[in-house]
């Protein structure tokens, strides 16, 4: 197992430690050990290999034998036995918002609460608000969080659903009898929550194509298999589904299945407007519904389906009947942001506070990804939990980043990092930090982290006099939503946008996938009142450096361009619009 491997492991016992109530230190000793592990500047299996693991502050001999078991096993039988001695749907309540161990532990032991069910039931019998520390407010509050859960058991996000048809998809691109083959429906159209998974597969051997689909190891079940469809659990739980077709209905019906239903709708009246009727199985000169090839408009792509119906092609992201039938028609769709265009993050996490990486270390990262800038933004004072920086500690980062990009330059890397903070917008509507402070840096992102409950007169209040500092340059995640797991906070968000657009503070579009926003409905906005878009991966690991191609699909949903996005300009460029929003009064 490697560093980032052993670190869940151990939040993970002491999250099953914290729900069996032991001792609070003991608990918070494996939180302490993780970041420790998270921390190191060099492999933890040469650190096992040598033994020096007694060598990291806060690893005693106990945690130094389980961390060389899970290094030279890949396994743990502490944590497996710890694991067993809890009941399994405890776990489970983990995923209801608003519940921690605390909570957790003491509804198991006043009510005997082991399951979802076992804590609805509670809850509508009024036993919950009675316990201490809870009352009617958490109680209604769990209901909620219960019923959210329900209602999204069939939704998935995004990343989730791509990263599992990335894999079937170059399966399928690979197979002999597979003509072409795409994805189609809500995920072809990058939505940020997707129902399920959709192909699309043109052959001339539909039934070799159905089998070798349903017999792939890594699936969970099948739903149904038939001559040229089939139907399955994928990966994560999700229903993937095939279509077979010959490759002359191929372009149709790919069109169709992507949907949405809104935009096929105006394509079917656009083709009968023509004397043409449009399905999934062609376009055809007729004045009814039809299958019949001699009346057959024949269309190899797309493209020319568009063409015959007097438009330009329309990208699959921007097809949700929302303007692109009028840009279409008269030429003006945009061309859109590519995921390559960005050149950097400026929303990011290091283990100054609740990141996993060190400056250096991401430096070096980024730099090999062909990035040519990536911005250091770690929480301020005010987010504790995440480990937030006071001033002092600001500046001893200030001064690691500076020694970091002189080393890089010493050995003629070109590539920056930039200084910066995710500064808390805080209930009294003022920064977490003073602007003298705010002043010596690269980069300020102003995000609220406190304060949900406030309502959206207050909260709207909160972002306007943010984006009303001059050191502010960016707004994060504005209505701070987590996807499949609570709703944002109510605001005002075509206020929040005008005075962006007044002061010049940019937006953010955050591509940690389970927030995607600002919402790509509102871009078309933003965009209009010149307001521009910052895609940031608001990155804790490394690895998430890869949220920049997730934003960029959220960006283009939202009728970016590539000069709507400022993160696509080069470094000089991009100093110099930094420095602009504090040139302003």
């Amino acid at each position: 197992m490697n560093k980032e491997q052993v670190a869940e492991i151990l939040v993970e016992i002491g999250v099953l430690l914290e729900l069996k109530g032991e001792n609070p230190f003991k608990t918070r000793a494996y939180a302490n050990a993780a970041r420790a592990i998270e921390a190191l500047a060099e492999p933890l299996q040469t650190i096992v290999a040598e033994n020096r693991l007694a060598e990291i502050k806060g690893i005693g001999e106990a945690l130094q034998k389980k961390i060389t078991e899970l290094v030279t096993t890949g396994r743990l039988g502490y944590f497996e036995d710890l694991k067993a001695s809890l009941p399994a749907g405890l776990l489970a309540l983990l995923e209801v918002p608003g519940l921690g161990p605390k909570k957790i532990k003491a509804l198991y032991d006043k009510l005997g609460v082991a399951s979802i069910e076992q804590l609805e039931q509670a809850c509508q019998e009024g036993k919950v608000a009675k316990l201490a520390g809870f009352g009617e407010k958490t109680q209604a509050n769990i209901c909620e969080g219960i019923n959210r859960r329900r209602k999204y058991a069939a939704k998935h996000l995004y990343s989730n659903a791509w990263s599992v048809a990335e894999v079937i998809l170059e399966k399928l691109r690979a197979h002999p009898d597979v003509i072409r083959c795409s994805t189609a429906g809500s995920l072809r159209r990058c939505k940020e929550v997707i129902g399920d998974i959709d192909f699309l597969v043109s052959s001339k051997n539909p039934s070799a194509v159905i089998d070798f689909f349903t017999t792939q190891p890594e699936l969970l079940g099948v739903n149904a298999s038939g001559e040229t469809k089939a139907s399955v659990i994928a990966q994560g739980g999700i229903q993937t589904d095939l279509r077979v077709v010959s490759d002359a209905e191929y372009p149709f019906a790919l069109a169709y299945f992507t949907g949405s239903k809104e935009h096929n709708i105006i394509m079917r009246q656009r083709a009968i407007e023509r004397g043409l009727r449009l399905n999934e199985y062609g376009l055809f000169k007729s004045k009814e519904e039809t299958r019949d090839p001699e009346l057959l408009v024949p269309c190899k792509t797309e493209e020319e389906i568009f063409q015959h119906l007097g438009l330009s092609y329309v990208p699959p992201e921007l097809r949700e009947d929302m303007g692109e039938f009028a840009a279409a028609q008269q030429g003006t769709l945009p061309r859109l942001v590519e995921w390559n265009d960005l050149r950097g993050s400026l929303h990011n996490h290091s283990t100054w506070s609740d990141g996993h990486n060190r400056p250096e270390e991401i430096a070096r990262a980024m730099h090999d990804l062909g990035c040519e800038y990536w911005a250091i933004t770690d929480h301020s004072k005010s987010s504790f939990q995440a480990n937030g920086l006071d001033v002092d500690r600001l500046r001893k980062q200030l001064l690691e980043i500076k020694e970091v990009n002189q080393r890089l330059a010493d050995e003629g890397i070109d590539f920056r990092l930039l200084t910066g903070v995710e500064v808390d917008i805080l209930i009294a509507c003022k920064l977490d930090l003073p602007d003298d402070v705010l002043s010596e840096l690269d980069v300020i992102v102003a995000s609220i982290h406190q304060g949900f409950s406030q309502g959206e007169a207050e909260n709207t209040k909160r972002l306007i006099c943010a984006a009303e500092n001059r050191y502010v340059h960016i707004l994060g995640h504005m209505t701070g939503r987590l996807l499949l797991e609570r709703e944002g906070y109510k605001i005002n968000a075509h206020a929040v946008i005008d005075a962006c657009a007044a002061t010049g503070t940019w937006i953010e579009l955050n591509a940690s996938p389970n927030r995607m926003e600002m919402d790509w409905r509102l871009w078309p906005y933003a965009k209009g009142k010149g307001v521009k878009c910052v895609i940031n991966c608001d990155a804790h690991r490394i690895e998430h450096a890869g949220y920049l191609r997730l934003g960029a699909s959220a960006a283009r949903k939202g009728w970016l361009t590539k000069e709507d996005v400022i993160n696509t300009l080069p470094l000089r460029s991009l100093l110099e619009r930094l420095r602009l929003k504090r040139g302003r009064k």
